[in-house]
C-alpha cells in the first residue's frame, strides 16, 4: 500500500494545530511540520504527534510548502494548514482509495469554511483545493500567496467530504489578515508586471461582491454570507489600490516618483 506524507507549514497556530494534527493520524504515515520561527506553542504541541519537525525561515506560501514537500519520506502528499481538518467522511475517502493510488492522478477536496459563528454553505464553499499528489508529478507553484498544485498531464479526482477550515475568530481577525494578504497580492502583482489603473481597485472589488453575493448565493449564509462579501469586497479594493499607488509612487519607502 503507498504511504502518505502529511506536510504542513505553522506560525504561531498553538489554537488550531493539534486538531489539525489529530485529523491526519487515521491517513498518513508520517507528519511534517516545517515552522517558520513560532513563538507560542506550536513546536511542544507538533512534538506530540511528530518528530519531523523543521524550522525555515517564511519565504512564500508556495516555497514554503514546496521545502515541506522536499522533506518527506514518500511519494504521495497530503498537505493541510493548521486551521484546516479532516472531515470524518473525508478521512474515509482517502484510505478507500490509498491502496490504489496512481501517480497519474491528483486528488481535491471542497473545503468548508466556518466563519466566526457559522459555517458558510455557499459564498466560500465548495472552494475545491487538490491536497492529496505525488511529488513526481506535481508540485506547488512558486507562489507568494493563494498558492495551488500544478501539474502536467495529471488527472484530478474529486474526493468525497470537505477539509473543514476554521477561518477567521472575529471581524478584527479578518481585518488583520486582509492587511497582511493585501500586502503581499499587491507585491505580487508588482512581480508579475500585472498592469492595474484607476478603476482597477472599483471593478475588481465589486465583481467580487457580486460574485460571493449574488453568484454564489451568499446571501444564503445570512449576515455572515454579507459580512464575508463586504470584506471580500475590501480586500480587493485595497490589493489593487496598494498596487497602483506603487506603480505611480514606487514602493513605500522608495520616496516619489520624479514624473508622478
Amino acid at each position: 500500500m503507498p504511504e502518505i506524507s502529511a506536510c504542513i507549514i505553522s506560525f504561531n497556530e498553538e489554537s488550531k494545530i493539534e486538531d489539525c494534527l489529530k485529523s491526519l493520524l487515521p491517513v498518513a504515515d508520517e507528519i511534517i511540520l516545517v515552522d517558520s520561527g513560532s513563538t507560542d506553542r506550536t513546536i511542544e504541541i507538533a512534538g506530540k504527534y511528530t518528530d519531523k519537525i523543521a524550522p525555515h525561515f517564511f519565504e512564500g506560501y508556495g516555497k514554503q510548502k514546496n521545502f515541506a514537500t522536499s522533506m518527506a519520506s514518500h511519494d504521495w502528499i497530503l498537505s493541510l494548514d493548521c486551521d484546516e481538518r479532516l472531515s470524518p467522511e473525508l478521512q474515509q475517502s482517502i484510505l478507500a482509495i490509498k491502496d490504489r493510488l496512481n501517480s497519474n492522478n491528483a486528488y481535491s477536496m471542497a473545503r468548508r469554511t466556518f466563519y466566526i459563528y457559522r459555517w458558510l454553505n455557499h459564498c466560500w464553499y465548495p472552494d475545491t483545493k487538490t491536497r492529496l499528489f505525488n511529488k513526481t508529478t506535481a508540485q506547488w507553484a512558486d507562489s507568494d500567496i493563494h498558492e495551488s498544485v500544478t501539474s502536467t498531464g495529471v488527472k484530478v479526482a474529486k474526493l468525497e467530504g470537505d477539509i473543514l477550515h476554521y477561518s477567521f475568530d472575529s471581524f478584527s481577525d479578518h481585518l488583520r489578515t486582509i492587511d497582511k494578504f493585501t500586502e503581499i497580492s499587491a507585491h505580487e502583482l508588482m512581480r508579475k508586471n500585472r498592469k492595474v489603473n484607476i478603476f482597477s481597485p472599483v471593478t475588481h472589488a465589486s465583481w467580487t461582491f457580486f460574485r460571493l453575493y449574488f453568484l454564489k448565493r451568499g446571501f444564503l449564509d445570512g449576515f455572515a454570507g454579507f459580512a464575508v462579501a463586504v470584506l471580500s469586497y475590501m480586500h480587493a479594493f485595497i490589493k489593487y489600490s496598494k498596487a497602483y499607488i506603487w506603480q505611480k509612487h514606487g514602493y513605500p519607502g522608495q520616496g516619489k516618483n520624479e514624473n508622478s
